[in-house]
């Protein structure tokens, strides 16, 4: 059974929650980190908190959802063996899985509708890495993590 980890910030709550609610249907085990209210909160606090749960290898996956997902993409991508993808189409949703081995997918509450996100979160879900000659191209970036 696949596991994901979700999180979101006030601007995300809503897309979230359609999310989980999905996943589930799907029978995918959903960990939600917050969070849980439509009161101001800060993204990064929930990027880390997911970012964490990635990093420390309990979810090979994970999807953030703020307002427009730039600003979880941008906190996510701060963190170690994180590649955090912003994505409002089903393109790049499924080709950052292919290409980029991407293991956060990052949404934006106010830029796609639940139909849209679903779409692409299927498809982040259900893609696996191609590998091959992306493999460099990862390991390139992996490289610039190790240099800062």
């Amino acid at each position: 059974m696949k596991k994901i980890v979700i999180g979101c910030d006030h601007g995300g709550l809503e897309l979230k929650n359609d999310i989980i609610k999905h996943l589930e249907s799907r029978g995918i085990e959903v960990v939600d980190v917050g969070t849980y209210t439509n009161a101001s909160c800060n993204y990064p606090d929930y990027a880390r908190a997911l970012c964490q749960r990635i990093q420390n290898g309990e979810f090979e996956l994970g999807i953030l959802v703020c307002g427009t997902g730039i600003g979880m993409s941008m906190a996510a991508n701060k963190h170690n063996g994180i590649r955090a993808a912003c994505c409002s189409d089903t393109f790049s949703a499924r080709m950052t899985r292919m290409h980029n081995n991407a293991n956060v997918l990052c949404l934006g509450g106010r830029v796609v509708g639940a139909g849209l996100a679903c779409d692409m979160v299927d498809l982040f879900v259900d893609t696996e890495y191609e590998g091959g000659r992306h493999d460099l191209r990862v390991a390139m970036m992996a490289e610039i993590e190790k240099d800062n």
